[in-house]
């Protein structure tokens, strides 16, 4: 999936080799309270979360139709009913990663049109059943992201006997290396999966189609083969800065809370259990905070020696992208070019769906073949 101010785009490529191409314009906003500092990042957030998953139940949709497909013609019955196929309950039980793995995956921030820094988001290609960020995969997030790294703290406060109280910048900068540990673990395992490890190839593959865009190089296969997976703009690093940002923003809370409520009665278990609460208003606070922040060091520490404030989010980049082959190349560079091609003629209206049957018909298609920096 790329996307940018005025058009989104999905590729994805059947089993049959044939690329299923699904764009239509996006209304560009240029002013009112959305484009607002620390507004806008939420915003960016909900709207890259809502059109990932969208994108990730297309792309399951047309896995299932393939399957089903397969199945009926190789005369075999439904592989979820078949004896020993584990295929749908590995499908199921990788939804929730598959899930999390789409908000490592979603850029911070849309690009501005064409001619600028090339359009951004991640999360095409994927196989998945089910609905994507819905109730449960957020819910999920919170106990993982926000109560695990709280209750680490409490663990190694108990261990060590620190005697630190729940609301001391200390103990918050404990949650905040606690977070960040479970959130390159986490990474780490859901990569075994499949589908999630396919997911980051994708993410991979897209990471060098934008590059290649940003460095005005025709947008093939062969240079795209070339670039980085890495990219400043990437969700990952968005993760990684949260994890650092909600350390600060959480200390100054701790400060100004524990010295302005008392103390709940109940002893430790409420306390800790009160300011987990208590967190959870400074959720959008900490994204608004951190996507402001992302946008300046992707402007101005890409190059020199402030490049060296990216390299934490690099190395966890490394975890949620994959080497991509030259078919994935191939899904990123059409979904760029479909992108493009909206940039260049907003006013078109919507197409339905189209088919190609591989890449090199796309690129004999007169509007996609001249989508290139």
């Amino acid at each position: 999936m790329m996307r940018s101010p005025s058009s989104v785009a999905i590729v994805c490529r059947r089993r049959s080799g044939e690329l299923m191409v699904r764009e239509q314009p996006m209304t560009a906003v240029s002013r009112g309270p959305r484009t607002w500092p620390f507004v806008r990042g939420v915003a960016t957030l909900v709207e890259s979360l809502r059109l990932g998953s969208q994108a990730l139940r297309w792309s399951a949709d047309l896995y299932e139709q393939d399957l089903s497909a397969e199945e009926a013609a190789s005369g075999k019955g439904p592989a979820s009913k078949r004896p020993g196929s584990g295929q749908a309950s590995g499908v199921s039980l990788s939804a929730l990663a598959l899930s999390m793995a789409a908000i490592a995956t979603q850029d911070a921030e849309p690009a501005p049109s064409a001619g600028s820094p090339a359009p951004g988001g991640d999360g095409a290609g994927a196989k998945k059943k089910g609905g994507g960020m819905g109730v449960l995969p957020i819910a999920f997030a919170i106990l993982l992201f926000v109560a695990a790294p709280q209750g680490g703290a409490e663990l190694i406060n108990k261990l060590f006997g620190l005697g630190l109280e729940v609301t001391s910048p200390v103990y918050q900068a404990i949650t905040g290396v606690a977070k960040l540990a479970i959130v390159v673990a986490y990474l780490l395992l859901i990569r075994q999966i499949p589908e999630v490890r396919r997911v980051f190839q994708y993410h991979g593959a897209e990471h060098k189609a934008i590059s290649t865009y940003e460095a005005r190089e025709l947008l093939e296969v062969a240079n795209a083969r070339r670039k980085t997976a890495m990219h400043p703009r990437c969700g990952t690093t968005f993760l990684v800065m949260v994890a650092l940002v909600s350390i600060v923003v959480f200390s100054i809370a701790g400060a100004f809370l524990g010295s302005l409520l008392p103390k709940p009665p109940g002893g430790r278990p409420v306390e800790w259990l009160t300011f987990f609460v208590l967190k959870l208003p400074f959720l959008p606070l900490i994204a608004a905070v951190t996507f402001e922040i992302q946008r300046l060091f992707a402007r101005y520490c890409t190059t020199g020696p402030l490049r060296a404030l990216l390299w934490p989010g690099f190395l966890v980049q490394k975890i949620t992208t994959a080497e991509p082959d030259d078919a994935q190349l191939e899904v990123a560079l059409a979904s760029l070019r479909a992108t493009l091609w909206r940039e260049e003629a907003v006013a078109a209206p919507a197409q339905p769906d189209r088919v190609f049957a591989d890449y090199a018909k796309l690129l004999a298609d007169p509007g996609y073949a001249g989508a290139h920096s």
